[in-house]
Formats: structure tokens, sequence, C-alpha cells
């Protein structure tokens, strides 16, 4: 009997459940856009908008030591409502820390393990980073290149 073994690149890993989160996402009811640069010059994954304006971050991690490397995940907090990590099937959730969301994903779509605890953004930033994301969805939906959030 022939076994063939398939082995994925770190980067396709990557885009595959940075592509799943994207569906959940919009299965949850929120407008994602992928690698947007937050006022502070960290870059989430993925940031989204819901229905009711909430915002959420999704950090994607390809592997153990992607998450080893990256441990910037505090970083993210001020920018969100609400925060989880999105990796593959057989990442080792059990190193990841308890207190953000958890979803697994592969290229067609994912599953929240656990939700992402909500913690409301002031009135004044929510506004900021809503007219910001808005600007960068026109803009990149008018084909021009934008990553970092105004303002």
């Amino acid at each position: 009997m022939d076994v063939t073994i398939i082995t994925v690149s770190r980067p396709e890993i990557t885009l595959n459940v940075t592509r799943g989160a994207a569906r959940l996402l919009t299965d949850l009811g929120y407008a994602p856009l992928a690698e947007v640069t937050l006022p502070n010059g960290r870059r989430a994954d993925l940031m989204a908008v819901g229905r009711r304006g909430e915002i959420a971050i999704v950090e994607v991690k390809s592997g153990l030591e992607d998450f080893r490397v990256d441990r910037k995940w505090h970083e993210y907090l001020p920018y969100c409502d609400s925060f989880a990590f999105a990796v593959a099937p057989e990442f080792p959730r059990e190193i990841l820390p308890e207190e953000p969301g958890l979803m697994v994903c592969d290229g067609f779509g994912g599953a929240v393990l656990r939700d992402a605890p909500l913690t409301p953004l002031a009135p004044a930033r929510r506004k900021a980073l809503t007219i910001a994301f808005a600007r960068m969805a026109a803009m990149r939906a008018a084909g021009v290149v934008v990553t970092q959030l105004e303002g």
C-alpha cells in the first residue's frame, strides 16, 4: 500500500485559516477585512465590524512556533470589543491562553470553540475606528491599496 504524505507550508496554513476565519466571521454577521494595521502599528490578521457596530479582531496562528515567537496579542485589545485566536484543526490548542476567544478554521470555514469575552470600547474610540475601517474598506473596494487605519 502506497502512502502519500502531503505537507502544507506555513503560508498555506495561514492563508487557509485566515480564509476560514473570514468566512466564519461573515456567517456570524461580521464584515471582515484582512491585514489591518492598527494605530499602534500592530497588524491585525482580521478585523471585523458586526451588525451593531461591535469590533472584533482575530489573530491567526499557523503553528506552534508562530505562537511562541509572537506574544503581542495583548496589544490588540485596546482596538476591539472582542479578540480571538484562529488556528488550524491540528494546532495544539492547549498552549493558547484561556482569556481570548478561540476559533478552529480551515480553508472552507470554521467553528467557535470558545466565545471571545466582550470588553466594550469607549464610544469615541469606537467611532474613530469604525470610520477608519469604513474608509479602508471603501478604498480597497475602489482598488486603492490601504493597510493602515487612519487616525
